[in-house]
């Protein structure tokens, strides 16, 4: 697990050094041309930069071994980095949207549009390929932090194509005004693309549950025991980065030995992780026949000489 989780920083660092390569063409791109809607293209591609750093500090952090003061691990870092990454992209909105009003305003017309454009294609192209890594590795290794990357990527992939069918369009119908309307399109995309990741970071820091595919499947293989005189509940998911966490009460009959509950519980836990990658288990043991074994479903188990049962 440590080892898997160290190799995405490996990931991180290409996010960096392509977004390096394209903030240099796609600023090249806006310096040949003065359009407002490559410059907006350009800045975007700096929100990405600082992301891309922010994912490679989360995931040197995420890959870090629990300890005394972690117990449950790093992971959530990747939470901290992603909200980061949609912050930024707010921030680099409000600065596009300033951007194409002032030439709005102020029109001027564009330069070496043929050039430019090459120029901007070229990082648009690189942009869809790293996009297309990062999602591809941050799915398979359920690591919001790449994803978010990823993401943010292919929505620079789309906003740089909309860039790229304004510039041409001014190119050809000598209209200068379309290339500030371009802009303003572009920053409210990326508003979306902001709030979005924003909100999903939000939710797994407030440690929301599992998804309720998840969750359905956890429920099928437990239903599979009920045949058998075995029962569940206060069944609890949530997750923390990459790591998913499970626990639950299993009611099995009281006259059961220890051995032969603990070996169900065995079963159950790899049915589980065999189905949920990265699960960690916690199974409360409980005899079926006790009346108190049904009275302690919510998080705050009530004391037993409290009267409150």
């Amino acid at each position: 697990m440590i080892t898997e989780r160290a190799s995405l920083v490996l990931y991180a660092w290409l996010s960096v050094a392509a977004s390096i390569v394209v903030i240099a063409l796609k600023a090249l791109a806006w310096w040949i041309t003065g359009s407002v809607g490559l410059l907006a293209d350009a800045l975007e591609s700096g929100v990405n930069l600082v992301a891309a750093f922010a994912a490679l500090v989360a995931l040197s952090i995420a890959a870090q071994p629990a300890d005394e003061g972690h117990p449950y691990g790093h992971g959530k870092a990747e939470y901290f980095s992603s909200w980061l990454e949609g912050a930024l992209i707010v921030v680099a909105a409000v600065a596009i949207a300033v951007a194409a009003v002032y030439r709005l305003l102020h029109q001027q017309a564009l330069q070496a549009l043929g050039a430019g454009l090459a120029v901007s294609i070229v990082a648009t192209a690189i942009n869809f390929a790293v996009a297309r890594v990062l999602l591809r590795v941050g799915a398979r290794h359920h690591s919001i932090a790449l994803e978010a990357d990823g993401r943010h990527l292919m929505a620079d992939v789309w906003t740089s194509v909309g860039v790229v069918v304004g510039v041409g369009a001014v190119a050809l119908t000598g209209q200068a005004w379309l290339d500030p309307v371009v802009a303003l399109a572009v920053a409210l995309n990326i508003v979306r693309a902001g709030y979005a990741l924003v909100r999903r970071s939000s939710q797994g820091l407030m440690d929301s549950a599992l998804p309720n595919a998840d969750q359905s499947i956890i429920r099928a293989i437990l239903d599979r025991y009920r045949d058998d005189g075995i029962d569940y509940h206060a069944l609890r998911t949530r997750q923390a980065g990459a790591r998913r966490f499970i626990e639950l009460h299993l009611l099995v009959p009281g006259a059961w030995t220890v051995q032969r509950g603990h070996d169900v519980m065995e079963r159950i836990e790899a049915q589980i992780r065999a189905r949920i990658p990265n699960a960690t288990m916690s199974i409360h043991l409980e005899p079926i026949e006790d009346s108190a074994s049904w009275d302690d479903v919510a998080l705050d188990r009530p004391d037993p000489h409290s009267g409150e049962r």
